[in-house]
């Protein structure tokens, strides 16, 4: 799995996660412990994230400049 196929599914957990805790069906610890694996989720994305813009960007097309 890609970098940005691993960022995407941590999304899509986040926004699964944020849906459960809006709808208000947790119990008060079902919820604390929801927004604890959010807090690792987000970790998580942050560390994909940089992993991503550190990646050796590609040359850029013939005849074209990198912007600064």
């Amino acid at each position: 799995m890609s970098s940005v196929e691993r960022l995407d599914d941590l999304i899509a957990r986040l926004e699964r996660a944020a849906e459960q805790l809006r709808s208000g069906e947790l119990s008060p610890d079902a919820a604390a412990s929801m927004v604890e694996d959010c807090a690792s989720l987000a970790s998580q994305a942050a560390t994909e994230l940089e992993q991503l813009s550190r990646a050796e960007l590609p040359a850029p097309p013939p005849g074209q400049d990198t912007l600064l």
